[in-house]
């Protein structure tokens, strides 16, 4: 899978010295220019825009994105209390499936509460209308998976056979949309407008009786709208026109597209030897640090000291860890290389943070937040023993 982004920006001109290594380094100047962006979206399509706390969840910035944006969206309890203790504005959730017990404060928490399939709506209607009894105001939501694929990765295509993602649409019937206020679809990964056309043209005959009943309609995530090639006059026009068609409310949760290039991941190489190519071993993992790097897996953009230097020689650079695959990508490095070397992945702000772990105990990166229109620079989060250890008991 070839990365969408990767573009250094202004982290071409940080020094990788200036925090400790691991780090992610977020750049907030970045995040607003996004921000602004999908902002302008909102305010000339009159769509709601909620950010994709999946993706980006780092909540010291919570004001900020709910400055610009509707509120957020979540994928299950955690999330749902973060957006609203956070963030504010509109907090939409959605699960694959719920637990009974952590339904009615899911519905406390939730502007809008989606589920996976009708089967679950009907199992719920009970406690759906005793928070309701109780003065609880939240719209149910249904989750529709198109059943037209537009992923290049089978894992990352919420569309692909056999997904366990939405309610298939071909087996709609007017029974499911009982108590159903508005639907949700999300079939995208890292694209741009043309894709959501074609989704929504295949859906479009289908969904089209129930239009009349239908308060708002969500069209998830996956939109790169902060990527500079995005047709976002063409957006703004589809969210138009649908929201005139179905005199529906409609909705957009990018998630990717809040962080797109606005955040490092820094390491260090530890150790150099050769075994039929030069080997790198940093203290950054792609298991533990960068998972997408394995699942995809792509090859994530590098920036490193002495860039543009002659003889640059191929470097394999992986992580710590035991996992034999602990490989993040070959690299061409001056001279090929060198053990105290910075270096620094691009584009990690998005779902490399959220996805972190510390497999065969290997630290956790801090976080920390630079603005580089000012060169403000502040540690948010430091991570040690404790954070390894409290996790096991």
């Amino acid at each position: 899978m070839e990365t969408r982004a990767g573009d250094p920006g202004a982290f071409a001109h940080f020094d990788l010295h200036r925090v400790p290594s691991p780090a992610f380094v977020v750049d907030v100047a970045k995040i607003r220019a996004n921000l602004m962006r999908l902002a302008d979206v909102k305010t000339r399509s009159g769509a709601q825009v909620l950010a994709a706390l999946k993706a980006f969840s780092m909540w010291s910035l919570g004001s900020v994105v709910t400055h610009y944006l509707d509120g957020v969206c979540a994928s299950g309890i955690y999330e749902a209390r973060l957006g609203r203790e956070e963030y504010g504005g509109h907090v939409t959730t959605y699960a694959a499936a719920y637990k009974a017990e952590d339904l009615p404060e899911i519905c406390a928490l939730s502007d809008h509460v989606i589920f996976n399939s009708p089967g679950q709506i009907a199992r719920f209607a009970d406690t759906l209308a005793a928070e309701r009894a109780k003065g609880v105001q939240f719209s149910v939501g249904l989750r529709l998976n198109p059943e037209h694929s537009e992923g290049e990765v089978a894992k990352y295509d919420p569309a692909a056979p056999c997904s366990r993602l939405g309610f298939p649409i071909s087996q709609l019937r007017a029974e499911h949309m009982l108590g159903v206020d508005g639907v949700h679809f999300h079939s995208l990964c890292e694209q741009d407008f043309p894709p959501l056309a074609r989704t929504w043209a295949a859906v479009k005959p289908q969904l089209a009786p129930y239009f009349s009943q239908l308060q708002w309609i969500n069209f998830g995530g996956g939109h790169h709208i902060t990527r500079a090639d995005y047709q976002i006059d063409d957006l703004v026009q589809f969210l138009r026109d649908v929201a005139a068609e179905t005199s529906a409310e409609v909705m957009i949760e990018p998630g990717e597209a809040v962080a797109l290039d606005a955040g490092i991941l820094v390491g260090e190489i530890l150790d150099l030897f050769d075994n039929g190519m030069a080997i790198g071993i940093t203290d950054i993992s792609a298991t533990c640090h960068m998972p997408d790097v394995i699942e995809a897996p792509y090859r994530p953009a590098m920036l490193h000291e002495g860039a543009g230097a002659g003889g640059a020689a191929p470097v394999r650079i992986g992580g710590p860890s035991c996992l034999a695959g602990d490989v993040i990508g070959d690299y061409f490095l001056p001279g090929g290389g060198h053990v105290g070397q910075r270096i620094a992945f691009l584009d990690q702000a998005h779902y490399s943070m959220v996805k972190t772990n510390s497999f065969n105990g290997v630290p956790l990166p801090d976080i920390w937040l630079w603005d580089s229109e000012t060169d403000a620079l502040h540690r948010v989060r430091e991570f040690g023993y404790a954070d390894f250890k409290g996790r096991l008991g």
